[in-house]
């Protein structure tokens, strides 16, 4: 097995965890980003507008017409959708940069100077070395003492003005926000899988954990990306190993949890935009060649790439689902005028 395999796993979580601090922390204080922006929900009502999420996310997976529907997004804009997500990423690694210059420049060039030889190693070199740097330079305080986290069971209060003020959002979030583009990535990545069934158990696994104040379990895009790439290992068929691996991190995050919290709170956030902007690379560079490889599609695939990365939210709705509907418009367009 290559070393690449729990590399980009480790990687991923990594990212993953680090990158949703913020939301974390507002977890800790509010539930979820989308109870902080509104007002007048309990933790009880959270808890059960995220069961009732969990149900209307089963349901989709059992619903046939939509899910074939899904599964007919065309390749090219499905990556352009993807590029627009994870090019966010790419540019504010880059920007990080004036931010700390003396420890975001060297490693960037070690990034690409070790790429040469081992692109999984690389993205790992920088967070361990960009970790150790921080610490050695006095950029961070002390390390917390370890604690054990614990589980919470929540009882649910199930309201009509928590189910429609935040259940059916949270619902289109997640569908559109992070299935849509967790698929995209998939696609992106040769993989076609039938979207009813990932659907269908992310519902189910966000039915289950949602008593413990969970929001939901989704095709997480970013982490997707990372551990689905080329860069995993050269053969499609064994990138699937990755799996455990990145459930085995997340499990050590889940028994550390409130330590490890701590610990990336003192870390430079720089850094931690750094190594995802890094390890998005090949990601970005795999969906803009396909969402490019057909000519007729390449204006369609440009549109969704653009408005996805623009980063617009129209009716609570973010900036992928746009993207998406844009292409699919456009390329009906012209599927029509060529009729």
């Amino acid at each position: 097995m290559r070393i690449s395999i729990p590399v980009s796993a480790f990687v991923a979580a990594i990212v993953g965890f680090g990158g949703t601090l913020a939301i974390v922390i507002a977890a800790a204080k509010a539930g979820v980003a989308l109870i902080a922006a509104s007002s007048g929900f309990s933790i009880g009502e959270a808890v059960g507008a995220f069961i009732v999420t969990g149900i209307l996310l089963i349901a989709t997976g059992l619903f046939r017409p939509l899910t074939k529907l899904i599964a007919r997004i065309p390749a090219s804009v499905a990556s352009g959708m993807l590029a627009g997500i994870v090019v966010t990423f790419a540019i504010n690694a880059v920007k990080a940069i004036p931010v700390d210059p003396w420890l975001i420049l060297p490693l960037i060039a070690a990034f690409f100077v070790i790429r040469l030889f081992n692109p999984a190693l690389s993205v790992l070199a920088v967070l361990v070395g960009g970790g150790a740097a921080a610490f050695i330079t006095g950029r961070v305080g002390g390390l917390p003492t370890p604690e054990l986290s614990t589980l919470t069971l929540i009882a649910p209060q199930f309201t009509v003005t928590a189910i429609i003020g935040l259940a059916l959002p949270l619902y289109l979030v997640t569908m559109a926000s992070q299935n849509l583009s967790g698929l995209a990535v998939l696609r992106a990545a040769g993989y076609h899988p039938e979207p009813g069934p990932l659907i269908g158990v992310t519902g189910l696994l966000s039915l289950l954990s949602a008593p413990f104040g969970a929001s939901t379990t989704n095709l997480a895009a970013i982490s997707a990306a990372i551990c689905t790439g080329p860069d995993v290992h050269p053969d499609p068929g064994e990138r699937w190993k990755t799996g455990p691996f990145y459930a085995l991190a997340y499990l050590v995050f889940a028994i550390f949890g409130a330590s490890l919290v701590a610990i990336f709170a003192v870390l430079p956030q720089s850094l931690i935009v750094l190594v995802a902007g890094l390890a998005l690379m090949a990601p970005l560079a795999n969906a803009l060649s396909i969402a490019l490889k057909e000519e007729s599609e390449r204006m369609a695939a440009t549109v969704t790439f653009a408005a996805t990365a623009s980063g617009l939210t129209l009716f609570g709705v973010g900036a992928a689902f746009w993207g998406l509907i844009a292409g699919l418009v456009v390329l009906f367009l012209e599927t029509l005028k060529k009729r």
